[in-house]
């Protein structure tokens, strides 16, 4: 969805969605959503939604890829936590929907930021869940299975 990313303009600077997740302050959060214009507004808006797509295929399809790594191992620990690590999607998923629907909100009605603190660190648990899942799945996944 970079493609999209490339009209995210607001008063003649762009702004990236990961930025609006992790790296920007809430002033600027603020800025930039106050001053977005219809156009912006829809592209944004569009992004969102079809995220909340995407995420019904990536984190059943990381969960699936923990539990797919899990069949190619004998160690009882090592097959627990990629259990763990694959359940732990369900958590991650939560936090995105949560995310989306906060961006999804303060597009609407910017005055209405609040709780940003707690925003940010649902947003970093969705990072840190999928992706020490991925991290961990995909060369336990591409292992040869011991005979």
């Amino acid at each position: 969805m970079k493609w999209i990313e490339e009209e995210f303009i607001v008063g003649g600077h762009p702004f990236t969605m990961i930025g609006l997740e992790i790296f920007y302050p809430k002033d600027r959060v603020f800025a930039i959503l106050s001053g977005l214009d219809e156009h912006v507004k829809i592209l944004l808006r569009t992004q969102l939604i079809f995220d909340f797509l995407f995420m019904a295929g990536i984190y059943p399809g990381i969960a699936a890829l923990c539990m797919m790594a899990k069949e190619k191992l004998t160690n009882r620990s090592f097959k627990k936590a990629l259990w763990i690590l694959a359940f732990l999607q369900l958590p991650a998923w939560g936090c995105d929907v949560f995310e989306n629907s906060r961006l999804l909100k303060w597009i609407n009605e910017p005055g209405s930021i609040s709780g940003f603190g707690f925003y940010h660190f649902i947003v970093a648990t969705k990072w840190i869940l999928a992706l020490s899942a991925t991290l961990v799945g995909i060369p336990l996944a591409l292992k040869k299975r011991k005979a």
